[in-house]
């Protein structure tokens, strides 16, 4: 079923994968706008607004009923340490956040996606509405969810990726038009929310599901990044159009979507080991990089400055009068013949390298 589009419903179809069998999933269910007529613009040209039957519930408890069933077979669906996320404004993204809840999954994140485009509000009784809320969860309280996060800072210039996330709607070439010039798909998101979304929280290779596929965006996003796919839609127009889309894409090279190694799952080497194997002599002198500080080596891999004596982060954060430091970072030797001073990093680099 890779990589493929079932056509049917989406709680019946879901009914029928293999427990455990999918890796993250992606849904953008029916908000259950309840509009009620026509909405205009001041100009009385009529907004093309949602009104589809698939967005109608008789009313909260059908919706209730409707979202416990698919999230039930989402978190049957899902392995072990996968994740979910879904998406809402505040017509349905609160109802779906408590039943998320009551099925056990694990909150991870809210994520509010301010819309740098949004449609104003036309009949000026309420603030335009400008943002919709993706909840970002794990299957269970226990599971061990993968976060792309050094990916994530990159993305973002360096830092840390927050939760409040600023992209326009999906507009201009982007948006999907039929024949006549209308929008294909009422609800299309845009293409930088879903790449955001699968680089996060997806490896190379994982399995990712959306229930409700409409124009097929996570499936081209997730074919770009090299994941699989799986998408559900009841309406055999939109398959057809997503069909099409994908079929267009090309996927990026294998070394163009592979996360870089993380730090933080690099092997963990103490400063002792640096004198060991003789990288640097017992006695050697360390400095800040300023040359403001210095330390002497200890034979067992502590440092001695003035009164302080400790580990290469405790001395780093003493001298400074800090609370922290990354002594790794902080502290600088001069290698023989050398002009300039190195961090000691280099040197736990090399040692890791030799690990590997």
């Amino acid at each position: 079923m890779l990589d493929t589009i079932i056509i049917g419903d989406c709680i019946e179809e879901m009914a029928k994968l293999p427990s455990g069998s999918i890796d993250a999933i992606f849904a953008d269910p029916p908000y259950n706008l309840q509009l009620s007529g026509e909405l205009r613009r001041p100009n009385d040209s009529v907004v093309d607004a949602v009104d589809d039957a698939w967005d109608q519930f008789a009313d909260f408890a059908a919706y209730d009923a409707f979202t416990k069933a698919w999230l039930t077979e989402a978190r049957r669906l899902l392995t072990p340490d996968g994740t979910l996320w879904t998406i809402g404004a505040y017509h349905n993204i609160f109802r779906v956040g408590a039943t998320l809840q009551d099925l056990g999954f694990w909150m991870l994140n809210d994520v509010v996606w301010n819309k740098t485009n949004p449609m104003p509000n036309f009949r000026g009784r309420r603030f335009t509405n400008a943002h919709e809320t993706l909840i970002w969860c794990a299957r269970s309280k226990d599971s061990r969810h993968y976060f792309n996060y050094d990916g994530m800072k990159a993305l973002n210039d360096g830092l840390q990726m927050r939760s409040d996330w600023s992209l326009p709607i999906c507009n201009g070439g982007e948006r999907l038009k039929l024949d006549d010039g209308k929008k294909a798909h009422p609800t299309q998101k845009p293409e930088a929310l879903l790449h955001r979304v699968i680089l996060a929280s997806t490896r190379p290779g994982d399995v990712i599901l959306d229930p409700f596929f409409g124009s097929g965006t996570t499936g081209a996003v997730a074919k770009r990044l090299r994941r699989h796919w799986i998408g559900i839609e009841q309406d055999a127009d939109y398959a057809a159009i997503a069909k099409r889309r994908i079929r267009a894409v090309t996927p990026a090279n294998d070394d163009e979507v592979t996360a870089a190694p993380s730090k933080r799952a690099e092997p963990r080497i103490p400063f002792g080991w640096v004198i060991e194997r003789g990288l640097l002599e017992v006695g050697a002198v360390l400095t800040d990089p300023t040359g403001r500080f210095a330390a002497r080596i200890h034979a067992d891999g502590s440092l001695i400055a003035s009164e302080h004596k400790g580990s290469i982060h405790q001395v780093g954060a003493a001298v400074q009068g800090a609370s922290a430091c990354n002594g790794w970072t902080y502290w600088h030797y001069r290698p023989d013949g050398a002009q300039s001073l190195q961090p000691i990093d280099t040197l736990r680099q090399r040692l890791r390298a030799q690990l590997n």
